[in-house]
């Protein structure tokens, strides 16, 4: 029972993480979310057995890809102001 509860608030949390990337408009910001789906799936791979799926997606999901989606629109707002 307990773990049927503790999969269903995982699942619930990923749900409401991936509905909130969508929704936010700013890229910077969409990378913080996209950093919380990240932790969401590392845990809810976790919480389904799959520690070694967990910890990779703990490490590309959480963190790897919102910081090359950071530094990459940092680079874009630095060119814009420089240009524009």
């Amino acid at each position: 029972m307990a773990d049927t509860a503790l999969v269903t608030l995982t699942l619930l949390f990923v749900a409401a993480a991936a509905g909130a990337a969508v929704l936010t408009r700013d890229p910077a910001r969409q990378a913080v979310v996209l950093s919380l789906l990240g932790l969401g799936l590392a845990l809810l791979f976790t919480v389904l057995q799959a520690p070694d799926v967990g910890l990779s997606q703990l490490g590309v999901g959480a963190a790897v890809t919102p910081l090359m989606i950071l530094l990459t629109v940092r680079k874009v707002r630095r060119r814009r102001k420089r240009d524009g």
